[in-house]
């Protein structure tokens, strides 16, 4: 048992192998482990085009790619007793559906050294867990999702860590978080690779990469309707970041008013690998919903001496990431409009309609002179079958517009077909 453990995190933890190793095979044969475990099959049709508008003719027009994404994710649950273990387990595969080489690099497949997207490629996460009263610690293969640190799951298969998350409920309506991650796996590779800072538009001096990335944070709910959060991620020796947000909504006439308010304070740490770090990110965005109608207001400003730093291959925890765009430019302001429409008021459940407009201006962009510009129109048509044999069958149809004054213009479609089936 204790080698079984080690398979599930190579670094970690020697603790819960002797622990599994001293608790024996009678306590992993009961009902709890068995008893309360999970199955779920994920399978998604991904198409994707992305039309490059200008550029040089040296550069790719276009990313025009199929492929299908399989998943498989185990859950156990966990041993009986005041110490509770546990393992999980995904696998995932990926097929290439239709590519070539003038084409390639969707984010969807592997791009060989030919320049060839790969037939197939496969991932296997393996995670231990251990439990005591309502704090979980967790090692392994890791796909958390925070303020500071959101993995990429809009492919065919997600962005996925290595290390060690803590997660506690010890308290009512306080979620308190930890973790050490020092491996990353691209949605679309299949070995770990040390984490790296985001370097879209040589923003930074280059993709810096940490040793190990920090996490530690909680969230408060504050009543039904309100909910504080504070958050902290260190890359070390390339920045610190620390985050503030509040969630809150109340009833407003015959409708609901929210707001999603964000901060981010970002500073260079350590040896500075991806040079000077100096961002503070305010954004928010503030919507008001009647019936099936929702109408938001979003702004986002970026202040200090560099743009907002993230982990490579993740997405950005701003109101205005977008499609194309994440409008997270040194000195950059940036304002959405939205509107979301749920066809369950007409009778039809499960069919939801999304278009929003992003502009952003004032972008200061390293090599690039004078105030950069760019706006971003996404809309966004799903329908999720809510009963019978194919429940949780969804389709969704993605489409982008995309300007800019310092980067590439593009049109990009998505079309995703998913279904996800709890197998017991």
């Amino acid at each position: 048992m204790s080698v079984f453990i080690h398979v599930a995190s190579a670094k970690g933890l020697p603790v819960l192998a002797g622990a599994v190793a001293l608790t024996g095979f009678s306590a992993w044969a009961r009902a709890d482990f068995f008893g309360d475990s999970h199955a779920f099959f994920e399978t998604r049709n991904v198409y994707f085009n992305r039309d490059f508008r200008d550029g040089p003719s040296s550069l790719q027009s276009r990313r025009d790619e199929w492929a299908q994404g399989l998943m498989l994710k185990l859950e156990s649950g966990y041993t009986p007793g005041v110490v509770g273990l546990g393992v999980d387990a995904l696998g995932m595969l990926g097929i290439r559906l239709d590519s070539s080489p003038e084409r390639a690099g969707s984010g969807l497949l592997p791009v060989r050294p030919d320049g060839r997207a790969a037939a197939q490629y496969g991932k296997l996460g393996l995670t231990a867990k251990l439990k005591i009263s309502a704090t979980e610690l967790k090692a392994g293969a890791l796909i958390p999702s925070l303020p500071t640190l959101r993995p990429n799951d809009g492919m065919i298969l997600p962005q996925s860590f290595e290390g060690l998350m803590l997660t506690s409920r010890e308290f009512p309506d306080l979620v308190m978080t930890a973790g050490q991650l020092d491996k990353v796996k691209a949605r679309n590779d299949t070995s770990y690779e040390d984490i790296a800072l985001n370097n879209k538009n040589n923003r930074f001096t280059r993709n810096a990469p940490g040793g190990q990335l920090d996490l530690a944070g909680f969230d408060r709910k504050l009543g039904d309707d309100l909910k504080f959060s504070y958050h902290y991620a260190g890359l070390s020796d390339v920045y610190r970041q620390h985050f503030l947000g509040l969630i809150a909504s109340r009833p407003l006439a015959s409708g609901t008013l929210n707001a999603d308010l964000r901060f981010f304070a970002s500073e260079d740490q350590g040896a500075a690998r991806g040079g000077k770090i100096d961002n503070q990110a305010l954004n928010g965005l503030f919507g008001y919903g009647q019936g099936g109608h929702k109408v938001s207001l979003g702004y986002q400003r970026m202040s200090g001496a560099s743009a907002f730093p993230y982990i490579e291959g993740s997405d950005a925890y701003l109101v205005n990431f977008a499609q194309i765009g994440d409008f997270a430019e040194a000195k950059e302001r940036s304002w959405q409009a939205r509107y979301d429409y749920d066809f369950e008021s007409m009778g039809i459940p499960g069919l939801t309609f999304m278009s929003r407009y992003i502009s952003g201006d004032h972008a200061q962009v390293p090599g690039v002179s004078g105030r950069g510009q760019e706006w971003e129109r996404n809309t966004e048509v799903r329908y999720m079958i809510q009963s019978g044999a194919f429940k949780n069958l969804a389709l969704r149809l993605r489409n982008a517009t995309y300007r800019s004054s310092f980067s590439r213009d593009a049109d990009e479609t998505r079309i995703l077909l998913t279904y996800t089936k709890a197998l017991w």
